[in-house]
């Protein structure tokens, strides 16, 4: 399914920041009312596991001689985590793998790809990588909590005046600005018929993105069915 990426939009959200204390919440002005971004708003629309276990990001995973053998395949030492890079690379010699190799590169791709999101070039932590090797346990894992911890923490590293990337399933904020802007969403976020069951999905995309900044800036109030301007 198509989804178009409006980072014009999200910038603008992110730029209407307010400044609060607690470290794991974000607010924004988005349209007239401040708009809160927390676990609960990150869990909705991805449908991520976000339950709490302690020692998070600290896992201890024994090297075997069937990670060690893993690794070595796609071309990682046993001591790093791969990179999106390393991952595409492995991805186009993979066809005589194993079943469960074939899965556990698939695995990488999604935590590589979305829940870590960093840079091409950049590896994943290797603690939280080989997680991969037990297939259950990583069907298992609260991904979702080590995809909003590390959006956030890149969140509010950045210096949104200079030009910035940002770590992380950043998609998110977009679909939470179109839900809080209800009229914005539908004149501009395309959105889909029947819609998924996944609230990521609801809109297709922004291709209007010009016209964001005044439509944000109208703040629009949905009351009892009623728009105020």
């Amino acid at each position: 399914m198509d989804f178009g990426w409006a980072s014009r939009l999200v910038h603008y959200m992110l730029c209407f920041q307010l400044n609060i204390k607690k470290k794991y919440e974000l607010w924004s002005l988005v349209g007239a009312d401040p708009v809160r971004f927390s676990l609960i708003e990150f869990e909705q629309p991805t449908g991520l596991n976000c339950e709490y276990i302690e020692n998070l990001e600290n896992l201890r995973c024994e090297v075997t001689n069937e990670m060690a053998s893993f690794w070595e395949r796609i071309g990682v030492s046993v001591d790093a985590g791969p990179s999106s890079e390393q991952i595409i690379r492995a991805c186009q010699r993979c066809q005589e793998w194993s079943r469960d190799d074939r899965m556990r590169l698939g695995y990488l791709v999604i935590f590589i790809g979305f829940i870590e999101g960093r840079k091409y070039s950049t590896a994943t932590r290797a603690s939280l990588a080989r997680i991969v090797m037990d297939l259950e346990k990583f069907e298992n894992y609260p991904c979702g909590r080590v995809a909003f911890k590390v959006l956030m923490d890149s969140l509010r590293a950045k210096d949104f005046t200079k030009s910035y990337t940002v770590d992380g399933l950043i998609q998110v904020l977009q679909g939470l600005i179109y839900h809080a802007l209800p009229e914005l969403g539908a004149n501009y976020g395309n959105p889909i018929p029947n819609k998924p069951s996944s609230l990521l999905l609801v809109f297709k995309d922004g291709k209007r993105r010009k016209c964001f900044k005044d439509a944000i800036n109208k703040r629009v109030i949905f009351q009892n069915g009623t728009t105020y301007m």
